[in-house]
């Protein structure tokens, strides 16, 4: 007879699933990494008494006046003894910083802006928290709306998303709504889902991502169609995009185009969006005091 086979050690238990990293970001554990990007963000949101939101959308690559400035003096020393080449692209690089001085000041009326939306937001209570100012939690016209925010001592939201490059959250972003997001439609979900306004600055392929999908979700009723959607910068838009021609072509009609609101003034974008907000949403969505 053949003999017994030793007694095997006790084993140390593996880990419990959700204790276990490897799993976690496997490709079978995918939704329950995108269920963690919703419920994570509604308890936290819930947790400091977010009612609602104003979004504000625009371009990382607008700088502070201040920046720009800096930028600009440093490649106004002349180069001598440089090559023909170097010296193109120095020129290049000066006309390049010519033009982000000019740009920021939508980082100056995006700062402005959020500044006086927050004051008046904060005069009506603190919960919950109404009209919170929202970014995508970057630079650029991100971290001025987050900064007008912190100017104006109040709270504001960060919805960051890893990207292949490293990224870091703008430090004006109130530290307990700074969130990171691996899928860009769970964070365009949060974008949505408590916004009662959309504000629009300069901005390139990510902001017009944005801008469509917060139309297109108007225009098919699944956002309401009260809820404000306001472009800002007349001369930037105007020049990018003719929403007219869509109506004279057919494929949208004039309610539609009517769905927007257009403002080139921190007053008058403030009047536009606060007198919105006071027409159609002082009384609280129940979403988040629903949980």
């Amino acid at each position: 007879m053949s003999a017994k086979p030793a007694k095997p050690k006790p084993q140390h238990a593996p880990k419990a699933p959700h204790e276990d990293p490897k799993f976690l970001e496997s490709t079978p554990a995918r939704p329950l990494r995108i269920l963690a990007e919703y419920i994570n963000p509604l308890a936290q949101l819930k947790r400091e008494g977010i009612g609602d939101t104003i979004v504000m959308f625009g371009s990382a690559r607008i700088y502070s006046r201040e920046e720009a400035e800096v930028r600009l003096e440093r490649l106004k020393s002349p180069r001598a003894g440089k090559s023909a080449r170097a010296k193109a692209k120095h020129r290049e690089e000066l006309n390049s910083a010519k033009a982000a001085l000019e740009m920021s000041r939508y980082y100056e009326e995006a700062r402005a802006l959020s500044h006086k939306l927050t004051t008046w937001a904060m005069s009506l209570g603190p919960r919950p928290r109404r009209f919170v100012v929202c970014s995508g939690g970057g630079p650029g016209i991100m971290e001025a709306a987050n900064r007008g925010a912190y100017d104006a001592g109040g709270k504001s939201i960060g919805l960051s998303i890893e990207l292949p490059h490293e990224q870091f959250a703008n430090a004006y972003i109130s530290p307990e709504l700074s969130f990171n997001f691996h899928y860009f439609f769970m964070r365009k979900l949060w974008f949505a889902q408590i916004a009662k306004a959309l504000i629009v600055f300069p901005g390139g392929f990510g902001t017009m991502d944005e801008l469509w999908e917060m139309m297109t979700l108007s225009q098919t009723g699944k956002l309401p169609r009260n809820n404000l959607i306001l472009i800002y910068g007349k001369k930037y838009w105007d020049d990018v995009m003719n929403l007219k021609a869509m109506v004279r072509w057919g494929t949208i009609n004039e309610s539609e185009f009517k769905l927007l609101k257009f403002a080139d003034t921190v007053d008058d974008a403030f009047e536009v969006i606060r007198s919105g907000l006071e027409k159609y949403h002082m009384e609280v969505d129940p979403f988040l005091q629903a949980y």
